[in-house]
């Protein structure tokens, strides 16, 4: 419709048939490309999103009972944190189109009419109509590498971002999983409390007994009592924390809180014997593979790349321009047309171009700081993450020891106080020591799991392939393949 009306009104105009064509193919060049980009998002002439992962999947419906891998799978599909990172590498990409723009030519057109009058004083009035059309080409030869630049550094940029949403991508994988092994924990814990109020109840029930046999003391009862309304409240605080973490587990997968979430049950897991590795191995692994680290040395070389163009801005630069122009004023046409080769020349800016390199050259440093930083930081992560790991795992096999131990010490002191040879206070700490070693297991547990996510996500390598390993299915496919060396204080990275 647009193009149609612009055809009639060059018809009213009366233009001749050639500045119609060339003038209409002008016009609706732009008509046809907005109406491109309006009914097909997916135009992309230079192919800038070729390098952009896409959205992990189409939210997908929830049935069933959930395992690790479709709490996963859906916290990537429905958390807004995945959209927000692929928007905004599709905005860089957008500008790498806008970059590589120069290099072609720009073509606009011109249309006019006019209507003029005038009056001399005792003489008739003057009319005369003006239409004028024309089009201007315009092309950039040569610039001594500012679009060379400024295209690198849009590029640079780009491959910034993409980085940034693989590490949007680790750290929501990273949340699923905490949240899944935190109810997961939650709910072993609130097992363990209602082992430990049935516990009480008993210890209750049997001083009862022995009071009103006459061989225990009201005190007796009064502290079995107040040990059953201890593990009471344990019981709830417990229970409250899993409706919490139940909450936060639906936040992560995109639900609200409210909803109910299903999990199937975690298999049992053991840590394995030969768990010790290399860290220096680890370390160098994840200088490579850390994907925030190679969005600060994408930034860092973009911010180079500026330097170079803000340089190259104060250089000449060179175009060529093409014009036809056509005139009718009252019936009398003109046609013209003029090219040429134009040499832009900057010769004083005040200084600012001075400054302006200055700006860039310092912005180039403050990137490389920012870079070495981080690689500072990625071996403080995998430290960190290992001897987490190397801890986690040697209170895994301590805490199934600790709580064979308190089980034992528990029913010896239990069939001790029934007998009439033991007392209420041996009972209740047994008791107590069995609660706190049901606690510790669930701990170490947790930690033991999310301090293996938390290393492959140190290291770089949190994808779905580490999925099986850390569902207990397999172990992990990465870290078993770095160099062993003899377990020793070295080996584990300690001076």
């Amino acid at each position: 419709m647009r193009r149609l009306l612009r055809l009639r009104y060059l018809r009213h105009l009366r233009l001749p048939a050639t500045p119609v064509a060339l003038l209409g193919l002008c016009l609706s060049m732009p008509v046809l490309a907005a109406g491109t980009f309006n009914t097909a998002s997916t135009f992309d002439p230079f192919d800038a999103e070729s390098g952009i992962a896409p959205l992990p999947c189409v939210r997908p419906q929830i049935t069933g009972a959930l395992g690790l891998a479709d709490v996963v799978d859906l916290a990537l599909c429905n958390n807004p944190q995945t959209r927000e990172a692929w928007a905004s590498a599709r905005v860089q990409a957008g500008l790498v189109g806008v970059a590589q723009a120069p290099y072609l030519p720009a073509l606009n057109a011109t249309l006019g009419s006019s209507r003029n009058r005038s009056r001399i004083e005792d003489q008739d009035t003057n009319k005369r109509t003006l239409n004028s059309a024309s089009a201007t080409l315009s092309w950039l030869l040569y610039d001594f590498g500012v679009r060379e630049a400024t295209l690198e550094g849009t590029r640079q940029l780009l491959a910034a971002a993409v980085a940034t949403q693989d590490t949007t991508r680790q750290a929501v994988f990273l949340a699923a999983l905490q949240s899944f092994y935190q109810v997961h924990a939650l709910q072993a814990a609130l097992d363990a409390a209602h082992l430990s109020e049935k516990a009480a109840r008993e210890s209750l029930a049997a001083a009862e007994a022995r009071y009103r046999a006459g061989s225990a003391t009201p005190a007796d009862r009064l502290q079995a009592q107040t040990a059953l309304s201890q593990t009471t409240l344990t019981r709830i605080r417990v229970d409250g924390e899993l409706k919490n973490a139940r909450g936060g587990l639906a936040n992560v997968i995109g639900l609200d809180a409210n909803r109910p979430v299903l999990l199937v049950p975690l298999g049992a897991m053991s840590p394995p014997q030969d768990f010790e590795r290399n860290i220096e191995t680890l370390i160098e692994e994840a200088r490579q593979r850390r994907p925030d680290l190679s969005a600060a040395e994408s930034q860092l070389n973009a911010a180079r790349a500026s330097v170079d163009a803000t340089r190259a801005a104060h250089l000449p630069s060179i175009s060529l321009q093409a014009t036809p122009l056509w005139q009718d004023s009252s019936g009398l046409t003109t046609n013209s047309s003029s090219i040429g080769v134009s040499v832009s020349i900057p010769l004083f800016t005040g200084f600012s171009q001075t400054y302006k390199v200055r700006t860039a050259e310092a912005q180039a440093d403050l990137r490389a700081a920012q870079r070495d930083r981080l690689q500072l930081q990625v071996a403080l992560d995998v430290w960190k993450s290992y001897q987490n790991l190397t801890t986690a795992t040697q209170s895994m096999r301590t805490t199934a020891d600790l709580l064979a131990s308190a089980e034992q010490s528990e029913q010896v002191a239990l069939g001790r106080y029934r007998a009439g040879v033991g007392n209420i206070l041996d009972l209740l700490a047994a008791q107590s020591a069995l609660a706190a070693a049901r606690q510790q297991r669930v701990q170490s547990a947790f930690d033991w799991n999310v301090s293996r996510a938390t290393l492959a996500q140190s290291v770089g390598v949190l994808d779905a392939a580490v999925l099986p390993a850390l569902g207990g299915e397999a172990p992990l496919p990465t870290l078993p393949t770095l160099p062993l060396r003899p377990t020793s204080p070295a080996a584990s990275g300690n001076p």
